[in-house]
């Protein structure tokens, strides 16, 4: 019989199995993704961390159970919690294509040092496939390497800031013919590697299919004097090539090469109301080149997408350094959405602030981000109210975000300082990959109604959660209604306070809504590795359904019920397994109010 109380959980015969109580072995590595469950990607990725390594290379691996620092370190950035170093001259690390499929190109996530006084630098690490030297691949931590709350600028080791944001992505052509299946490739510290250290976390292998041809009714940038050859600025060519396409009722054609922008035009390039599409995402880049001294107030280098809008096929990249719109840090959105029917597809951004994700209708598939300084991709209702920025009906499907510098994907619903803003509706996350966030969490539910959260993978986190379920601060609207589904969320927990695997809240004391509850329903869910409890439930008023979910290997508790909970709950045929020894399965810090009779 089950009874309500101020939280009640519904462990009834059978619903609560422990398992397996042996726990892996302090040195157990994360273990990797299932390949069933996040985004279908079209490259593969291979850890360092399961490479043969050579010389002196060192394998550097934080593992559940390990104390978790008050800081971010290497460990704990990398996807998987690994990372090979190499140091002498002779170090080096093999990985070997498994994909099955040739790779004509490769991205490298790596780490090399700051300079003592900030500003990074820059050095090549070689490249080997089976034995035989094929290139150099330019490394740099010149956009790595922020130091949060810094007293002068986030670039500054020696401002009193917290070092974060180790790694950068490094996306290359390979040299010669493709790295064929089953080939050792091999990064190798030579003479010419002068980098004192360089931290590789990663490969990516992809064969990348030719560049898109122009369109039929369509205006090509090129005749309106943009420039590929990054030689000129191309701002005001691309934004007078859309803005003849929306009179003209025709489209509008990037084709391969580097478009220089924003490093004389200091407005926003604004494709409202036009298809844009590029040759593909490694042929196209638009690449932003903001002044950071700082740039003067008003300077904005954001891509706006209006109602009617289709963007495909590009890579957005920038010089900028750290999250930091008017100062010296040179960031702004990725892509800024409002209006109805918007449509996002294919597209690669890199080194931005979050692509700001609001409107109506509107969706954004098959694309990437890396090394961001904000969210990956962030679904939201503005923060104040604007008609064009609802937040009704967003989708974001499909998507890779890694390395980034906030929620990796994320919905907020924000009533806004005035408490006017109203409630977003019908967000879907579905299908997505995150992976490596160095900020806050791999995915975010803050508010909202009707919220489906499904089919993704959340592969590590450094200093937050793998997954918040709560509201977005004190101005946050409620989370009415979420389901949570069929998620696969690795790790969390991590250093950025007392953190835990999964977290449930709700509105603090000094909302707007400080008696609101959340309400959610997880089913399916496989919650492993968390690097402190693996689920908590936190206060303070929450209903909650938890069916059919697997907590395997938690460093802690398998699930936490913090004191001063009120609300209502039913756990049902869910499975924990792994604990280490003495930590609880359910641990109940609110006896007074928590039934499980």
């Amino acid at each position: 019989m089950r009874r309500t109380m101020t939280y009640l959980a519904a462990l009834v015969c059978g619903a609560l199995v422990v398992s397996g109580n042996s726990a892996p072995p302090a040195t157990a590595a994360v273990p990797p993704p299932p390949v069933s469950v996040g985004a279908n990607l079209p490259f593969s990725i291979l850890e360092a961390e399961n490479g043969i390594l050579h010389g002196s290379a060192a394998l550097r691996r934080f593992t559940p159970g390990m104390v978790v620092p008050k800081d971010a370190n290497l460990e704990l950035e990398a996807s998987g919690y690994g990372l090979v170093e190499l140091t002498n001259t002779g170090d080096s690390v093999t990985v070997r294509n498994t994909t099955g499929k040739p790779a004509n190109t490769l991205v490298v996530r790596a780490s090399l040092p700051d300079t003592p006084t900030g500003g990074g630098i820059t050095a090549p690490i070689a490249l080997y496939v089976n034995g035989a030297f094929r290139q150099n691949i330019a490394l740099s931590s010149k956009q790595s390497w922020v130091y949060r709350q810094s007293k002068t600028n986030w670039d500054d080791p020696n401002g009193g800031g917290q070092a974060l944001h180790f790694y950068n992505e490094f996306p290359v052509w390979v040299s010669g013919p493709p790295i064929a299946p089953g080939s050792a490739i091999t990064f190798r510290k030579d003479p010419s590697s002068t980098s004192p250290s360089y931290a590789i976390d990663s490969v990516d292998l992809e064969n990348v299919g030719p560049a898109r041809t122009q369109p039929a009714n369509s205006l090509s940038v090129i005749s309106y004097g943009a420039d590929p050859t990054f030689g000129t600025d191309s701002t005001i060519a691309i934004q007078t090539a859309v803005n003849d396409a929306r009179t003209q009722h025709k489209s509008v054609w990037i084709p391969s090469g580097k478009y220089l922008t924003n490093s004389l035009a200091p407005t926003a390039l604004d494709f409202t109301g036009v298809k844009v599409q590029g040759a593909g995402m490694w042929y196209t880049t638009i690449y932003r080149r903001v002044p950071l001294s700082p740039p003067p107030i008003g300077w904005r280098s954001q891509i706006v997408v209006g109602s009617g809008t289709t963007v495909s096929d590009l890579q957005v990249d920038s010089n900028a350094v750290y999250r930091g719109l008017h100062d010296a840090g040179g960031d702004d959105y990725g892509f800024n959405t409002g209006g109805t029917g918007w449509l996002i597809d294919r597209i690669w951004t890199r080194h931005t602030d979050a692509n700001w994700l609001s409107g109506t209708n509107g969706t954004v598939r098959n694309s990437r981000t890396a090394d961001s300084y904000g969210d990956g991709f962030n679904a939201n209702n503005s923060n104040k109210y604007n008609p064009d920025k609802l937040g009704i009906n967003l989708t974001i499907r499909n998507n890779f975000a890694r390395g980034t510098g906030d929620d990796a994907f994320a919905t907020y619903s924000d009533a806004g300082a005035t408490a006017d803003n109203s409630q977003m509706t019908g967000t879907k996350i579905l299908n997505n990959t995150a992976v490596a966030p160095y900020w806050a969490n791999g995915i975010r539910i803050a508010g909202g109604k009707n919220v489906e959260v499904r089919n993704n993978l959340v592969y590590t986190v450094s200093s937050d959660s793998a997954m918040e379920i709560s509201i977005f601060g004190d101005t946050g609207r409620p989370l009415e209604s979420a389901t949570v589904s069929d998620n696969v969320l690795i790790g969390g927990g991590g250093w950025n306070g007392v953190r835990q695997g999964v977290r449930i809240g709700s509105p603090g004391p000094k909302s707007f809504f400080p008696t609101a509850y959340t309400n959610v329903t997880m089913e399916r869910n496989v919650l492993r590795g968390a690097l402190r409890a693996g689920l908590f439930v936190d206060r303070t008023f929450i209903n909650a359904s938890i069916t059919d979910t697997t907590i395997d290997g938690p460093a802690s508790q398998g699930i936490w019920v913090n004191s001063g909970v009120t609300g209502t709950g039913t756990f049902t045929r869910t499975t924990i397994k792994h604990l280490r020894p003495g930590q609880p399965a359910f641990q109940n810090d609110s006896p007074d109010t928590f039934d499980t009779n």
